[in-house]
């Protein structure tokens, strides 16, 4: 995880530093608060901000406010760090500015890396449910290519066989005998019905499903013209 620390004195930050140091972090620092929104910026893999709140030119609420302002810095962690403030006032003004935690100088040694391990935790669980979200979004959408390819694979010989349907059921001799009619037109019935199922399945917008199964086609169309063997729905899909 990488943890962006800012306050305003260098040996406070080699200080934070050097108490926060583990195999699997990565520190970055900022001696001001314009500084320290600069690295979040270029950074977009900060997962914790260790913010002093006194400092010359913008102090850490200012800095937080413009932090959670932001679409693209508004979830990073912040724990704030001051040496005075220390009044329930002052606190609550930070946690409604944005900051997560809340720690008073002198710095408490293991209670600073207790917090900073719980943060670090939750980082890479939410790191972890992005990647999840991220996989699931990516089969969702090989799933809906797939449903387009295989909704016009099997439309296509059920919409010449409804054609040939409709041709016999308007046969004076099919007209002719009642029974006969009946059933055809419940077979009819059937068939129009599941197209409309097949048609639903797919599960987007007509326009959609035409665009896909056109590319569909045209993929297995190209194979045919090379005079190569059919190819199946399942190849398409990239195509789509």
């Amino acid at each position: 995880m990488t943890i962006l620390l800012v306050d305003d004195k260098q040996e406070n930050l080699l200080s934070l530093e050097d108490m926060l140091q583990a195999p699997n972090r990565v520190f970055l620092k900022a001696l001001s608060g314009n500084e320290a929104l600069k690295l979040t910026l270029k950074h977009p893999d900060i997962g914790l901000i260790m913010l002093d709140v006194q400092m010359g030119d913008m102090d850490g609420y200012e800095v937080a406010r413009l932090l959670k302002s932001n679409p693209k810095t508004k979830d990073i962690s912040i724990i704030f760090v001051t040496a005075i403030n220390k009044e329930e006032q002052y606190v609550l003004k930070g946690f409604e500015e944005g900051a997560v935690d809340y720690l008073a100088k002198p710095l408490d040694v293991d209670i600073t890396r207790a917090k900073v391990r719980v943060f670090e935790k939750l980082y890479f669980y939410q790191e972890e449910l992005k990647h999840t979200l991220a996989d699931k979004d990516k089969i969702n959408k090989q799933l809906e290519r797939f449903m387009f390819v295989v909704a016009h694979d099997l439309k296509s010989p059920l919409n010449g066989a409804i054609g040939l349907l409709n041709v016999i059921a308007e046969d004076e001799r099919i007209k002719n005998e009642p029974d006969l009619h009946e059933y055809m037109q419940i077979v009819l019935t059937a068939t129009n019905h599941l197209t409309e199922m097949i048609t639903s399945g797919a599960g987007l917008h007509p326009q959609k499903r035409g665009r896909a199964a056109q590319r569909a086609g045209g993929c297995r169309a190209a194979a045919a013209a090379a005079g190569e063997a059919p190819v199946p729905a399942g190849a398409c899909i990239r195509a789509v």
